[in-house]
């Protein structure tokens, strides 16, 4: 049975720091693990290239990490906050993909 609080969002993570430095595995799987704690699990998804200009107007072109999580709506406000100081990034950007969740379990 699927909780109807829950749905799926995606959240794209950097895979740079503003200083242009890669983060390193662990620091991403540091954050892995805090996200699970909060949500009880991720799908992380294949590299997206976005460019995005900020309020000063300056163009940022950066890979992110689209990652896929399902939980509930405060929960995915306490995983973009958690995103935004691990990351020390000016915002981060996250998007329901679906509310309509379907889920079959063995039995």
């Amino acid at each position: 049975m699927v909780s109807k609080s829950k749905s799926l969002w995606e959240i794209l993570v950097p895979k740079f720091s503003n200083g242009g430095r890669k983060y390193p595995i662990l620091y991403h799987k540091e954050w892995d693990r805090k996200v699970e704690k909060i949500s009880g699990g991720l799908t992380i998804l294949r590299t997206a290239k976005g460019r995005w200009i900020n309020p000063d107007k300056k163009l940022f072109a950066e890979e992110m990490i689209p990652v896929r999580i399902y939980c509930t709506e405060k929960e995915i406000g306490k995983i973009m906050k958690l995103t935004l100081e691990h990351y020390n990034q000016e915002e981060v950007f996250c998007y329901l993909v679906s509310n309509k969740i379907k889920i079959l379990k063995k039995r």
